[in-house]
């Protein structure tokens, strides 16, 4: 799946986010898929199951998965106008980084279309 580096600033739930995205977007996980369950994924990372649950409920609230009681949580992308406003502003935010920088639009082109 992905790695998390309990030594890392970034606090652990958000590494669990960015790891599930990144894993839909590089194609491993599809609409439908299940993912582990709290208390797996918990025991794989050697974590809080309550830092997964903390992640999943992100991931819900971003409408990436759905958590259903029975079923468990599963892979459910969609896209939402306010999830279309979030990445407008992410990406603005982004762009004022790259200009406070003093780095090019077209440093931020070829970042994005190596990413593609």
């Amino acid at each position: 799946m992905f790695f998390i580096d309990t030594l890392s600033e970034v606090p652990i739930y958000t590494q669990i986010c960015n790891g599930i995205i990144k894993e839909i977007a590089e194609g491993n996980l599809k609409n439908g898929d299940e993912l582990p369950s709290v208390r797996q994924l918990a025991k794989d990372f050697g974590i809080n199951p309550m830092t997964v649950n903390k992640a999943y409920g992100i991931l819900k609230s971003e409408n990436i998965i759905e958590i259903d009681r029975r079923v468990g949580s599963i892979v459910y992308v969609r896209c939402t106008e306010k999830d279309i406003e979030n990445i407008k502003e992410n990406l603005q935010n982004l762009i004022n980084e790259v200009k406070m920088r003093k780095l090019s639009k077209e440093f931020l082109i070829e970042l994005i279309e190596r990413s593609f």
